[in-house]
């Protein structure tokens, strides 16, 4: 075998150089075929003039008959060698049928031209054909490359075919330029060199526009569901109003969870025109029960703020529970860095301890400034109130308010009963219209003057509410005036009296300095710091802690300390006194004022 092998790849090697002469070419390259080998170099008609020849025709037409050929290029075998390089053009391969056999053409050549596809193409054009060429010879041929529909085969030597798919026309194509011989003969009627091209068919063209339309409506049906899916869903219809619906919607409106829709619908049915004066009464009760909502939602609504205050409430305990620990925690470090600790550490946990109690200090601050914050935000709403209590020309001005309000609302429902008394007097008017008076129509013409009596009232009635809304409006704004007024003078007297009583306190501290123990003032920059200390804490009756105070100086000196200011406060026991308030965590230390009392004791 290994011999056998050897001496078929010497002949597949030296392929070049054979030169055999037969009678029969025909027989001899179906002989090579069968043996795996192409047909090259022969004595007869020249077939393939490239000495390898690589198959290029797709697997899947199984246009090879007889034999499966042997495939040169599975590894081992040694019939060829080594592939050619890319760019050497793909040879096609010779195709045997019964009746015919198919030459490739010279794979030199440039490929045959074709027309340009047309849409939906099913049908090809075949010429070229041999003479003698029938159409059972046709279809064998064609039929490998799919199923074929229909054949038209003209007297001439052309045809057409449609297949049932349009890729089996890519597959037909692929035989152009071959040569087509009809058995073993040489004669001229029964060779023909084919060319396949691209048809147009109204079949075809037909086809491919009622594919096009479906695939249209496909689309058009796919959006239409897509945007069905993403529309909101439609409201649900609101029904007519009638007395049953009427009582059935004055029942949900006192309904908490069923007041929206059902508002919904009292809403609708008023823009719709269903009030008559039939149904005014009912849709009057419809309207007063939406009015009493408001005072359940005002209810509501306090519930909320009552929460909210709560947490505020919790929120500022948390949050000065975690400042205390936060102190404690400092305090620690504070401890460990002091010497008889200090010199204990080694280098590295020393680094680590002042970057802890660095960033320790920088949270405790943080949290400070956060709850000094919310504790200058009561403060402030606190003095807001006592500033709105204090002064009796406040009371004046929202009693004038209030007046003016209930007055405007009085002229408003007055307005209203003016309108419905109008309405009236037109529908009377419409249904004054007989020819003769009779004794219905003369007690409508005593109601109409009547009516008209009572109109020309509530005018002049309307008339001296407006005089008398617009003298309340002339004295409001004069109290708002007159407020203003007050309060720019209230701020100069607190201010004259604020220097005022920092100059008697100077100038006493300064008398009584060779009296007292404890040391005097050393600089005016203390003095200054006491004025804005008394100052700042005559305006706070209830003490301020040191924090506080002191992140109100820092606003005017960046550089002055907390420990400075305490112990300034300290130096001064009949200025400042020094009160604790609250239990445990919650212990405070808060500074007051006292320099009145001790000017009372002296």
């Amino acid at each position: 075998m290994a011999a056998a092998a050897d001496g078929l790849g010497s002949i597949a090697i030296d392929t070049t150089q054979l030169n055999m002469s037969v009678t029969d070419p025909t027989a001899w390259a179906t002989a090579m075929n069968n043996l795996g080998m192409v047909p090259v170099g022969l004595a007869g008609q020249q077939l393939v003039t490239d000495s390898i020849c690589v198959p290029g025709f797709d697997p899947s037409l199984s246009m090879m008959t007889g034999i499966t050929p042997i495939n040169p290029m599975i590894p081992g075998m040694g019939l060829v060698p080594p592939p050619p390089p890319t760019d050497v053009p793909i040879v096609k391969e010779i195709i045997h049928c019964k009746s015919c056999t198919l030459f490739p053409p010279n794979p030199n050549l440039p490929p045959p031209s074709t027309r340009e596809r047309p849409p939906g193409c099913k049908t090809v054009f075949v010429g070229g054909l041999p003479e003698n060429a029938t159409e059972e010879i046709i279809q064998e041929v064609f039929e490998q490359c799919g199923d074929i529909t229909a054949i038209r085969k003209s007297k001439k030597n052309f045809c057409h075919i449609r297949f049932a798919e349009e890729f089996m026309v890519d597959k037909a194509i692929y035989l152009s330029g071959y040569r087509m011989r009809l058995g073993s003969s040489t004669d001229k009627k029964d060779s023909g060199r084919l060319h396949v091209d691209f048809a147009q068919a109204r079949d075809d063209f037909y086809e491919w526009e009622c594919k096009q339309r479906m695939l249209a409506r496909e689309e058009r049906h796919r959006r239409k569901m897509e945007e069905d899916r993403l529309r909101p869903p439609s409201p649900p219809a609101i029904m007519h109003y009638s007395e049953h619906e009427a009582a059935l919607l004055a029942e949900k409106l006192k309904d908490d969870s069923k007041f929206s829709e059902a508002i919904t619908v009292l809403l609708t049915w008023i823009e719709r025109g269903e009030v008559n004066r039939r149904s005014a009464n009912q849709f009057y009760s419809m309207v007063q029960s939406a009015n009493s909502h408001v005072r359940r939602l005002m209810n509501e609504k306090a519930a909320h703020e009552q929460e909210m205050e709560q947490a505020k409430e919790s929120f500022k305990n948390a949050l000065t529970g975690i400042l205390t620990q936060f102190e404690q925690i400092v305090a620690v470090f504070n401890a460990s860095t002091r010497q008889k600790a200090w010199d204990h550490f080694s280098k590295a946990q020393r680094k680590n301890i002042d970057i802890w109690r660095k960033h320790s200090e920088e949270l405790r601050n943080a949290h400070s400034e956060q709850l000094m914050g919310i504790r200058r935000e009561e403060e402030m709403e606190m003095s807001d109130d006592d500033s709105g209590d204090n002064p009796s020309k406040k009371l004046r001005v929202d009693d004038s308010a209030a007046q003016a309000y209930a007055l405007k609302e009085e002229n408003d429902s007055l307005r209203w009963q003016l309108d419905a008394y109008r309405n009236e007097v037109e529908l009377l008017k419409q249904e004054k219209g007989q020819l003769f008076r009779t004794e219905e129509s003369l007690t409508k013409d005593q109601q109409l003057q009547f009516l008209q009596q009572t109109m020309q009232g509530m005018q002049q009635q309307l008339l001296s509410i407006q005089e008398e809304l617009n003298n309340k409006k002339s004295e409001l704004e004069q109290a708002k005036e007159e407020q203003t007024h007050t309060q720019a003078m209230l701020k100069v007297l607190q201010e004259q009296e604020i220097n005022v009583l920092t100059v008697a306190l100077v100038n006493q501290d300064r008398e009584k300095n060779s009296e007292k123990r404890s040391p005097g003032l050393k600089s005016e920059k203390e003095a200054l710091l006491i004025g804005i200390i008394s100052t700042f804490l005559h305006v706070h009756p209830f003490g301020a802690n040191i924090e506080y105070l002191w992140s109100y100086m820092q606003q005017l000196d960046s550089r002055i300390s907390a420990n400075e200011i305490e112990m300034l406060l300290m130096r001064l026991p009949r200025m400042f006194k020094q009160e604790f308030t609250g239990v445990g965590a919650t212990l405070e230390k808060r500074w007051k004022f006292c320099a009145f009392e001790g000017i009372k004791t002296i």
